[in-house]
């Protein structure tokens, strides 16, 4: 089927136990995806046995997007819907920490996928040059970027462990004081890693003090995917964490004071 015969992408759906409930449709203007309406599943059903076309889309590595399957219906039942789709819930505030010289492709890759499921908080090149920890903490409250972040998304190469400024925004993200509460901590372990689909997770091999606290239980730790759908369900764990498991934060390590790699 050609993409100028659709007419809605799906980007998002929304479940009752098993049973569709409704979806975020955005009309197919040009093979573009714009704004959305949040369509219950028995208007789509009326759609679809007047002929309309409703199909998958999801967001690329380059921040395009993709056409998946299409749905079917046999007049009272969708079918064919796609089990990869992103569940329509609140988008969480994500800061991603990561070795810049190492691992700005990954970075890049999870901001263009995550872009319609989270709200990016994250640090551009050149916002902030500090070189003292606390002077780069408070200049990461002050421009609000880790003032009211929620999950703390750090991206773990080989030697993401061995970078001040990944500790010093891993200890920011556990401060009370940089926001109304601490971030969640999600580390994913990217595919240059060792422990990268090992399912396990060497505490040596990680970031001290995401270490700490993925002992502790305060700390989600997973494979790094393209799958937008698993990204999704990986923040919520870690944003539900940073309440549930709130007293297994721990955050008294000193802050490193140089980074112990190139």
């Amino acid at each position: 089927m050609a993409n100028e015969d659709i007419d809605y992408w799906v980007s998002k759906v929304k479940w009752d136990g098993k049973r569709l409930d409704c979806i975020h449709a955005h009309k197919n203007n040009n093979n573009s995806v714009d704004s959305y309406i949040e369509m219950p599943r028995q208007d789509v059903i009326s759609m679809m046995n007047q002929g309309y076309v409703f199909c998958s889309v999801f967001k690329n590595n380059d921040g395009n997007w993709n056409k998946g399957k299409c749905f079917i219906t046999d007049g009272s039942i969708i079918n064919n819907i796609d089990i990869n789709l992103p569940l329509i819930q609140t988008k969480r505030k994500c800061f991603v920490s990561y070795y810049h010289k190492d691992d700005s492709k990954y970075k890049e890759s999870f901001l263009n996928i995550m872009d319609d499921l989270t709200v990016s908080k994250s640090v551009k090149n050149g916002d902030i040059s500090s070189d003292v920890s606390d002077e780069y903490v408070k200049q990461l409250i002050q421009k609000k970027y880790l003032y009211d972040t929620t999950v703390l998304v750090i991206l773990i190469g080989p030697k993401t462990k061995c970078r001040k400024h990944v500790d010093w925004e891993i200890s920011g993200a556990l401060n009370f004081k940089v926001g109304e509460s601490y971030a969640g901590l999600l580390g994913l372990k990217l595919p240059e890693h060792d422990d990268y689909g090992t399912r396990s997770t060497t505490h040596s091999k990680i970031p001290d003090r995401l270490a700490d606290n993925f002992k502790s239980g305060y700390a989600i730790i997973r494979d790094y995917t393209t799958d937008s759908k698993k990204l999704q369900e990986y923040i919520e764990l870690a944003y539900k964490n940073r309440k549930i498991n709130v007293h297994k934060r721990v955050n008294s390590r000193p802050q490193m004071k140089v980074d112990s790699c190139s």
